[in-house]
């Protein structure tokens, strides 16, 4: 930041974020320390830290810079309601920023808070300001995380359930998936063992695929498989593995219904946001998603949700480094290499990754550029990241002219160019 007045009498705030307490510093452009202090993770605790802040520029809040490692959370949100800049800063940057106060690599709260203030009084351009997010996207935000957070309980109480079915019952794994049958559930609800399943009459087995419209086997194949010859297992093997199935079924059945909701819960979110309103252009930002091909509700409520500011700013630059699929480039001497980004968010990452296959397997277009790139040698996960780059690229266009994606105005003709990786 260029040594000027103006800046000099900016005050730059550095906060070390923790669980119990948060480590403040402050100091002026001329790099004197005006405060130093650690405020408790209260209601009162951060009021009396924003009092605090305002008195040193006399209320006035264009003199105050806030730098912050962790850009969420109700510090963040105590500031900016009341019109306090904060900037958010990477992680790995600012250990980098932290080796300049010190080669030996000493780390505290105190020193992280001094860097980070110092860190913002120098090198502005190294981190990206704050603001507050439309109360429908904070809650969208939260239902997809939750979302994945069930999706990964269920899958790894499935991982659980198909285990102890291995031991003793498998020949049920080769009817149906564990992870989303809800007929097996209820079936080894009424016969958990391979002796009770075999005395299962032919009328219970064709009720119980009724009742969950089940057409892709019929109650002779299911019984067949139930009356197939059992494992051979030591004394209570059998009764100790049924009793732990008993006891994962209603765990897994009631994730699988919490799941639900929340994409229920999602789509409800969608619909408001794809309803204009004036000023608000994120709302008209969510129909527009819609419209591009194999964007589906859950992947455009991950966009929305962890890439709100990116693409509020139209933000192409940006956007890709977040979602994975900017290459790093690193060059040194003779030395030449391109590889695939590990930094970035990696829920955008598997939202893309969504996205590209759907996109791949339902738009001509995008189905003969992958043909394209795997032709010319791409592995199968770079052909997709060079969509995915392709994709996000049309959808910042999309959203700079304010227009639905239009598949006709696309050409699918032989020999497509390769995108850059």
């Amino acid at each position: 930041m260029e040594d000027t007045d103006e800046v000099r009498k900016i005050i730059f705030v550095g906060i070390d974020w923790g669980s119990e307490t948060h480590q403040t510093c402050a100091m002026d452009g001329a790099r004197r320390i005006v405060l130093e202090k650690a405020v408790p993770h209260s209601g009162k605790g951060l009021a009396d830290l924003s009092a605090a802040l305002l008195r040193l520029v006399n209320g006035d809040v264009k003199r105050l810079a806030v730098a912050i490692e962790v850009p969420r959370g109700a510090i963040v949100e105590t500031l900016l309601e009341k019109q306090i800049p904060v900037f958010a800063i990477n992680p790995k940057q600012l250990d980098r920023f932290r080796d300049r106060h010190t080669v030996a690599g000493a780390k505290d709260d105190r020193r992280d808070a001094l860097v980070l203030a110092d860190s913002l009084r120098t090198d502005r351009a190294a981190f990206h300001p704050l603001r507050l997010g439309d109360p429908l996207l904070v809650q969208l935000r939260e239902l997809s995380r939750m979302h994945d957070e069930l999706k990964a309980e269920r899958v790894a109480t499935g991982n659980r359930l198909r285990e102890q079915l291995h031991r003793y019952f498998p020949q049920l794994l080769e009817l149906a998936s564990v992870y989303e049958a809800r007929w097996l559930w209820e079936l080894l609800e009424i016969a958990p063992v391979p002796k009770q399943a075999k005395k299962l009459a032919l009328g219970k087995v064709r009720s119980l695929l009724k009742n969950y419209r089940v057409r892709s086997l019929t109650p002779e194949q299911v019984l067949e498989k139930l009356r197939s010859e059992p494992l051979h297992v030591a004394d209570g093997v059998t009764e100790a593995c049924s009793r732990h199935v008993a006891l994962l079924i209603p765990r897994i059945r009631l994730l699988h219904e919490q799941q639900a909701q929340v994409e229920r819960e999602i789509e409800n979110l969608l619909e408001q946001l794809s309803t204009a309103v004036e000023g608000k252009a994120e709302h008209r930002d969510a129909l527009l998603l819609q419209s591009l091909p194999g964007l589906g509700k859950l992947v455009c409520a991950t966009m929305l949700a962890e890439a709100s500011e990116p693409l509020e700013d139209r933000d192409y630059l940006r956007l890709r480094s977040l979602c994975g699929v900017a290459p790093v480039t690193k060059r040194s001497g003779k030395q030449y290499a391109v590889r695939m980004r590990a930094a970035c968010n990696q829920r955008l990452r598997t939202a893309i990754h969504h996205w590209t296959t759907n996109a791949i397997q339902r738009d001509p277009h995008w189905k003969a550029r992958y043909a394209a790139c795997r032709a010319a040698g791409h592995s199968h996960g770079r052909a997709l990241r060079g969509i995915g780059d392709r994709l996000l690229a049309t959808l910042v266009a999309l959203l700079k002219s304010q227009t639905h994606y239009d598949p006709t105005r696309r050409t699918v003709t032989p020999g497509l160019g390769i995108m850059p990786a």
